[in-house]
């Protein structure tokens, strides 16, 4: 809760409060987004790799540009935090802030993965969502929230005077820094903001604090991306489990998550993978 105001409104503070919100990033120049050419060529798939994501832990998987990764609930309701890198570039990774700016607070079909600037590309495009009926429910939550951090063990520590290291942030560094032979040290400063894959979540309405409940997932739902340049990707199976009551901790029943990669026959016609962002980079001094 905030304290109380000490100043006493002004005599216009109707008429400022009254002001009319703009759409930060409004994004007519996108292009809509068609499902169709994606659902044309998911006719005919290989699937090229199966990777188990084990409660309370993480795992690494490679997604390689015009395939599509699939994200998939096993055996009960559970949710996961994700992380994207460039696979050949990890300075590169997913940017949940400006991909909160120009999407909104909840990812869902034809919403993009964007990278960290300078280079400010589509790393993926979300294609399918088996969750796409929930919307916005009446406390205002809704799935796949690019607000929350990552559950991490720092804040656990300074809120609850305990260590747990089987948060979030600690799973993906771990499975980074196996997947890629990096030293811990090494591998922790790459882990970034995640999209909450499953996470129901909104902000409550008088104090406008983020909140989590229950999550509608369930066995066989699976959110689905297409990757716009080759991808590392990181998911963890998040300790909170559904997140229906708390997190980093031993409490909450916990599930395994599983991911697929599948690649098309072909590519949609005229696809080429995402390039960097064109800004000169002179800023100002060029």
């Amino acid at each position: 809760m905030k304290p109380a105001p000490r100043n006493a409104a002004p005599s216009d503070a109707k008429e400022r409060q009254a002001a009319k919100p703009v759409v930060c990033y409004p994004i007519p120049t996108f292009p809509a987004f068609d499902a169709a050419p994606y659902d044309e060529i998911k006719g005919d798939m290989t699937l090229v790799s199966e990777t188990m994501v084990a409660p309370r832990d993480a795992s690494c998987f490679e997604v390689p540009a015009g395939h599509f990764c699939r994200m998939i609930s096993t055996e009960g309701p559970q949710v996961g935090d994700l992380n994207l890198w460039n696979l050949h570039d990890l300075d590169e990774r997913f940017f949940s802030g400006k991909t909160r700016a120009l999407h909104g607070t909840h990812m869902g079909v034809g919403d993009r993965f964007w990278s960290s600037l300078p280079y400010l590309r589509p790393m993926a495009t979300i294609t399918y969502d088996t969750l796409d009926w929930y919307g916005f429910d009446a406390f205002g939550g809704s799935v796949h929230d690019v607000i929350g951090t990552r559950c991490d063990p720092y804040t656990n520590v300074l809120l609850n005077d305990n260590e747990y290291h089987y948060c979030c942030h600690s799973n993906l560094t771990r499975a980074l820094a196996s997947h890629t032979g990096m030293g811990l040290t090494e591998a922790e400063p790459l882990v970034h903001d995640v999209m909450n894959l499953f996470m129901c979540t909104g902000f409550t309405q008088d104090t406008k604090q983020y909140f989590m409940k229950s999550s509608p997932v369930r066995p066989g739902d699976y959110l689905e991306f297409f990757a716009e340049i080759d991808l590392l990707g990181g998911l963890s199976a998040c300790p909170g489990g559904d997140c229906s009551s708390g997190h980093s901790s031993d409490a909450a029943k916990c599930y395994p998550l599983k991911v697929e990669i599948w690649k098309p026959a072909k590519t949609p016609d005229g696809w080429a993978p995402a390039k960097a962002n064109a800004y000169s980079r002179g800023h100002g001094l060029d």
